[in-house]
C-alpha cells in the first residue's frame, strides 16, 4: 500500500468507528445503564468482532454471500429486526427497578451483532475490495483489520465511558429514562436508514 492509501484507510477506520451508529448507540446506552465495568465485554465484542468479520470477508466469504441476493436481503432484514429489538429493550428499561434493567450484551452477542449489522457488511466488502486485493492482499487485509481493531477499541471504550458518565449524571429515574428513550430513537433512526437503503 502507498502512504496515501494507508492514510485513507486509517481515516476510514476512524470515521466509521467513531461516528454514531448502532454499535456506538448501544455502547452508550449500556454504559449509562450498567456502568463501564459491566459494559467491557460488549466493548471487546465490538472491538474484535468487526476485524474478525473483515478477515472472513477477505478470505472469500463475501463471494459466497454476495452472490445470493436473498441471503444478503435476509441479513439486512435480520439486522433491522435486531436493532428494533435492542431499541425496544433500551426504551423499556426501568431505571427505578435494578432487577428489571436487563443485562448488557455479552462478548459473543456483540461479536454476533456485527454479522447481522448491514452497515458492517457493507464496510467489510468495501474495505476488502478496495484494500484487500492484489499481490499484497493478505498483508493489506491484516493492516486494515489492525486499523479497525485499534480505532474500534478506542471508540468503543470512549462511547461506553461517555455512557457511564451520563448514567452517573442522570441517576434520577426520569432522567435516565429520557436518555434511554433518546438512545432508542437513535437506534430506530439507524433501522430506518437501513430500511431506506434496502
Amino acid at each position: 500500500m502507498t502512504q496515501e492509501s494507508i492514510t485513507a484507510l486509517i481515516g476510514l477506520a476512524i470515521s466509521m468507528t467513531w461516528t454514531p451508529g448502532p454499535n456506538n448507540t448501544l455502547l452508550s446506552a449500556s454504559g449509562a445503564n450498567f456502568g463501564w465495568r459491566k459494559t467491557l465485554p460488549h466493548v471487546m465484542g465490538v472491538t474484535i468482532g468487526f476485524p474478525l468479520m473483515l478477515s472472513a470477508v477477505a478470505v472469500g466469504l463475501e463471494r459466497a454471500v454476495g452472490q445470493s441476493a436473498a441471503l444478503m436481503g435476509s441479513l439486512r432484514w435480520i439486522g433491522i429486526g435486531v436493532i428494533l429489538v435492542f431499541a425496544w429493550r433500551i426504551a423499556m428499561a426501568d431505571p427505578a427497578a435494578t432487577g428489571a434493567r436487563g443485562r448488557p450484551l455479552t462478548f459473543l452477542e456483540a461479536v454476533a451483532f456485527q454479522w447481522v449489522n448491514p452497515k458492517a457488511w457493507g464496510l467489510a466488502v468495501y474495505v476488502t475490495t478496495t484494500y484487500g486485493s492484489g499481490h499484497a492482499a493478505l498483508s493489506n487485509t491484516a493492516f486494515a483489520a489492525a486499523a479497525f481493531l485499534v480505532s474500534g477499541f478506542a471508540s468503543s471504550a470512549t462511547w461506553a465511558v461517555f455512557g457511564a458518565a451520563i448514567g452517573v449524571a442522570l441517576s434520577q429515574g426520569w432522567r435516565l429514562r429520557a436518555f434511554n428513550i433518546a438512545m432508542a430513537l437513535l437506534l430506530l433512526a439507524s433501522a430506518g436508514w437501513l430500511f431506506l437503503e434496502s
